[in-house]
């Protein structure tokens, strides 16, 4: 009897809410110690128009929510991102360097992250919005309101961790984002997308993408309906790249320098709504006093 070949998964894009092929009609194999295992789809430049497409579309309906039923969004992402775990461990641990262990600490750490930003979704008003004192019969208020379409450059490593800890302050305020996840380790970017599409996420508030930087990035940044942009794990260069074309358009490049993948662990620093404050704008509210 012939030895049986494994049909291996397909992974799609994540846009709109569905799950296309890139128009493009490329993929690309990932590897395990020499062996495929898995079929992933290479972006192209019309699938990141898509997205912004959709994420816009998406933008009034997902601001417009409260902040507390945000909230309960990215707590519901949480838990499906915790009922996948053990899918994302083994496909972490099959690509990323450290085994299980380390993929199961970057998994729970992620779920952790998403409930820290669930929990700031109807707070980080207060934090980073006031009332101002003024002179004269009125009430001044500075309230922080979403700065709309965020692209998302994730880093390579911690490829799932590094992802969600740019994706969850994007979302919590109101944004939609377009991501570019890992390229080294696209596994966990993929399914992420099937998180989305189970934990009432609406259509085009995620948009996720596997593919090239070298291809994408110039498109990111000169895209003109694209209002922020978030990058980690970027060199010089492709952060040139990046501001360079944000100048013509004016859009905000926020890119988190961190030093090491082990950084991203770091609660004080990654589960702080400071990151919020980076996509949000600030609009000043005068009111007439009753007196």
């Amino acid at each position: 009897m012939s030895e049986r070949l494994p049909v291996l998964k397909t992974y799609k894009l994540y846009l709109g809410g569905a799950f296309p092929r890139t128009e493009s009609g490329r993929s690309q194999v990932v590897e395990s110690a020499g062996q495929p295992v898995a079929h992933l789809c290479r972006a192209s430049r019309k699938d990141f128009r898509n997205a912004v497409v959709a994420a816009r579309k998406a933008l009034s309906g997902w601001s417009a929510r409260s902040a507390y039923n945000r909230g309960q969004i990215l707590y519901r992402m949480a838990e499906m991102l915790e009922g996948k775990a053990t899918e994302f461990v083994q496909a972490l641990a099959a690509t990323v360097p450290g085994g299980e262990e380390r993929a199961r600490r970057e998994v729970e750490a992620a779920v952790d992250r998403l409930v820290s930003f669930a929990g700031w979704a109807d707070k980080y008003a207060q934090v980073l919005g006031c009332q101002n004192p003024v002179e004269g019969p009125y009430h001044n208020f500075s309230l922080p309101e979403p700065t709309g379409v965020v692209t998302i450059v994730a880093p390579d490593e911690p490829a799932l961790l590094g992802l969600i800890g740019q994706l969850a302050p994007v979302l919590c305020s109101g944004n939609v984002a377009v991501v570019l996840g890992s390229e080294a380790h696209p596994l966990a970017t993929a399914i992420l997308g099937e998180v989305c599409a189970t934990s009432d996420v609406p259509a085009g508030v995620v948009n996720l993408l596997t593919g090239f930087r070298e291809e994408l990035l110039e498109q990111f940044a000169a895209h003109r309906d694209v209002d922020a942009i978030s990058a980690a794990g970027v060199s010089a260069e492709e952060r040139r790249t990046l501001e360079l074309g944000a100048a013509e358009n004016l859009k905000r490049v926020h890119v988190l320098e961190v030093a090491a993948a082990e950084d991203w662990f770091e609660e004080a620093r990654f589960a702080s709504p400071e990151l919020i404050e980076s996509f949000v704008e600030i609009k000043t509210l005068w009111h007439p006093s009753a007196s």
